[in-house]
């Protein structure tokens, strides 16, 4: 692999939807408001900010219209909203969502447990919130569980081919590639995202990696080396499927930020003001976080020798 890179790596930041989704302590809309604005002056050029989705499904969300309301808008920045169907996107339309994000799995079985139904009747409503969007707003679809089911094990890879082509089809230009449990190894990734881009632009195709395993970070080069150039990742390494039995939080957004800048990939983002911020989330969560450059500083943060070894 050449590892002298040059082609700028976009990071979607998702710790404001898929990071809060499951936390337990109850995050106040403002501090939700200030967590996006600040994100936005990171540098970041697409933040998903919230979710229209049921508040009895996901009650950490509930109040997604006044955080999109409170939100000051950065110069260039989309913001993303998480929609499960029309009244979501009619919802998120009204609150000035820039794009709108709808969610199937490959797999039958998880979409039944994540949506409540059949892969066949999330199609079907896809295709009423695109007639609905249309000339109002983007759309990216999510072909969830695209490595692996926890329930099902192994998907096809011509059933996620498959999937990303019939989006398109649909009119829906983004597409993401989740691995929603971190069921994915590299040799596996990059196999899939070479197929997958033989149909999708890589300006369109986002990689959403967890790092349940400890590959998420490596997934990210083998997609990147293969010609992925977007990326979800969450800030302090939040999140995790709710419906997904064992999924530990997503790839770590200051982490993959301080990767790309040891590798001399650009990413636009200050990676400095995005590990302070990662500093200030155990007091917003209530509990520590998984990132590991915000505890142990970035190679170039180095520190004053010992006494004794200045005596000698």
């Amino acid at each position: 692999m050449n590892y002298e890179y040059k082609e700028p790596l976009v990071v979607q930041e998702v710790a404001p939807r898929d990071g809060l989704q499951i936390e337990k302590q109850w995050v106040e809309t403002e501090d939700k408001i200030a967590l996006i604005d600040a994100l936005s002056a990171c540098g970041f050029s697409r933040i998903e900010a919230g979710s229209f989705v049921s508040p009895k499904a996901i009650p950490a969300l509930r109040d997604g219209d006044a955080v999109f309301n409170g939100i000051r808008r950065g110069r260039g920045v989309i913001y993303v909203a998480l929609v499960p169907n029309v009244k979501g996107a009619e919802r998120a339309l009204a609150a000035g969502a820039d794009e709108l994000n709808l969610v199937m799995s490959a797999s039958e079985t998880h979409n039944r447990a994540n949506m409540r139904m059949s892969c066949e009747s999330s199609l079907a409503g896809f295709g009423n919130v695109v007639r609905l969007a249309s000339g109002k707003a983007s759309l990216n679809a999510t072909v969830a569980t695209a490595f692996g089911c926890p329930f099902e094990g192994r998907i096809d890879e011509e059933r996620v081919v498959s999937i990303a082509r019939t989006y398109r089809e649909m009119g829906i230009d983004g597409i993401t590639l989740a691995d929603t449990t971190g069921m994915a190894n590299p040799r596996q990734v990059a196999r899939l995202v070479a197929r997958v881009l033989e149909h999708v632009p890589a300006a369109d195709l986002t990689l959403h990696f967890h790092n349940t395993r400890g590959l998420g970070l490596a997934n990210v080069l083998a997609a990147y080396d293969t010609g992925a150039r977007r990326f979800d990742a969450a800030l302090g390494g939040l999140g995790g499927c709710p419906f997904a039995p064992g999924a530990s939080g997503n790839i770590c957004t200051e982490d993959l930020v301080n990767m790309c800048d040891e590798m001399s990939i650009p990413t636009g983002i200050d990676l400095p003001r995005l590990i302070a911020l990662s500093r200030t989330l155990p007091a917003l969560v209530g509990h520590e976080v998984s990132g590991q450059v915000a505890k142990a500083g970035r190679n170039c943060d180095l520190h004053p020798a010992p006494d004794y070894v200045q005596a000698i």
